[in-house]
């Protein structure tokens, strides 16, 4: 039995294939998955999993060397914004910001979306991996 706090089988198999500059979109319930990009679909109900909680668990197992937002979750500023920010900057390299537009482009070239149940507006992150080397 794994030690680590990632049970999902199909998350866990997809973060120890990725290699340096692989994509992994967490998202909101909304967000739209592009034809051909891998679906991990964890939502259960509105909420569960929520955004925060998925992000936390993918980051013990995924070395990320940045992350992608779309610049309007800083103009709507949802209650998981400030819990992202709470998290330690080490875990998540360098921060970009994109439109929305242009983010939902960017998960075109993931290897999968990741949907939760949140419910909040673009709380959605787009996980660059790196290396541990």
């Amino acid at each position: 039995m794994k030690k680590t706090p990632l049970l999902n089988i199909a998350l866990s198999r997809l973060i120890a294939s990725l290699g340096h500059g692989d994509i992994l979109v967490i998202g909101d319930a909304g967000l739209p998955v592009p034809p051909g990009v891998e679906l991990i679909d964890l939502a259960l109900t509105q909420g569960i999993p929520d955004f925060i909680s998925t992000l936390r668990i993918v980051l013990t197992e995924m070395q990320v060397e940045s992350h992608v937002l779309a610049e309007e979750i800083l103009h709507k500023q949802p209650p998981a914004l400030a819990d992202l920010n709470a998290l330690d900057p080490g875990d998540l390299g360098e921060r970009r910001l994109l439109s929305h537009e242009a983010f939902k482009l960017l998960s075109h070239k993931a290897r999968a979306v990741v949907r939760t149940g949140e419910c909040q507006p673009y709380c959605n992150i787009a996980l660059v991996s790196g290396v541990t080397f």
